[in-house]
């Protein structure tokens, strides 16, 4: 007996399945969305953005906020990348927030993290009514350490260059003369190692020795002065008793009239001795206050006078 088919409900079963299906489908997208609202927001990135795709997840410090829609080459800038993406709404995005592009441990897919934003600064919104309010962007960790590495490689390339051009075969020549120079100077002190070290020794005692020298001499020193001082005293006896002389020879001068005739000779010849023993005197005291020392060492040498040569 042959069946028959009633292809219509056939159609129609099927036909129900599949809105059911694509109703179930639409359901869980609203419920997995949780009825979220998002508003639009774009940024320009000045770098590659390789291993961001569409779809990537957005993050406002390490949280899902949304995700990216849109990848494209900045039409006023080719050297430029133009995101767009979603973001719920509810979301700090304020005036100072900041994208940077980030990559997730060790597979390499990036997204764009947001943050920065200060909690008093007002909220982003477009300029005008028609336009997509735009984040800044700031450079990622690796754009940075390439800039950086470019810049110390540039600076060692240089520093290179600076070197090859200092230290040229005459320089190098030279470098390696003096080189040679220190190493023979080296052993040549090495060798000499007996000589150095009795200078070393010859010269600790010279300055011990010179050391005692000097503590005699200070010494000495204090004992000419002491000589000194006894002289200046002794000078100033002598010619306080050569003025008290020279009194009694003006006072026996005086009384000289008031004796006879028979003691005049006599008289006289002792005030003549009475004088030059005054002027004797007198001329002990100059001499001494003129050069203390004649009275160790004795009177100095006369200079002979006109048309007197010196004796041999």
């Amino acid at each position: 007996m042959d069946d028959k088919v009633n292809y219509t409900l056939v159609g129609a079963f099927v036909l129900v399945l599949g809105l059911a299906l694509l109703a179930g489908v639409l359901w869980l997208a609203a419920g997995a969305q949780g009825g979220k609202r998002y508003g639009t927001y774009q940024t320009i990135m000045r770098e590659s953005v390789s291993g961001l795709n569409v779809d990537a997840p957005v993050k406002y410090l390490g949280v899902d906020v949304g995700k990216v829609k849109e990848i494209a080459i900045d039409p006023s800038d080719s050297s430029q990348v133009r995101l767009r993406f979603l973001v719920e709404q509810g979301t700090p995005i304020r005036i100072d927030t900041e994208a940077v592009l980030r990559t997730q441990g060790l597979t390499g897919i990036a997204y764009v993290e947001l943050g920065g934003g200060r909690p008093a600064s007002p909220p982003l919104r477009a300029a005008s009514g028609g336009e997509i309010p735009t984040i800044r962007s700031r450079p990622s960790l690796s754009t940075r350490l390439e800039s950086v590495l470019s810049t110390v490689l540039t600076s060692v390339d240089r520093m290179s260059t600076n070197l090859n051009t200092t230290f040229d075969a005459e320089t190098r020549a030279a470098l390696k003369q003096m080189l040679a120079d220190t190493a023979t100077l080296t052993r040549t002190l090495a060798a000499q190692q007996a000589a150095l070290a009795s200078g070393i020794a010859d010269a600790s005692r010279t300055a011990r020795n010179t050391a005692r020298a000097s503590e005699q001499l200070g010494r000495a020193v204090e004992r000419v002065a002491v000589a000194a001082d006894s002289v200046d005293r002794m000078a100033g006896r002598v010619s306080a008793a050569s003025d008290r002389v020279g009194r009694g020879v003006e006072a026996a001068a005086g009384s000289v009239q008031d004796i006879s005739s028979d003691a005049a000779p006599a008289l006289a010849q002792l005030l003549g001795e009475m004088n030059q023993l005054a002027v004797s005197l007198r001329r002990l005291s100059d001499q001494t206050e003129r050069n203390p020392n004649s009275l160790l060492v004795g009177a100095p040498p006369r200079k002979p006078g006109p048309g007197e040569g010196a004796r041999p």
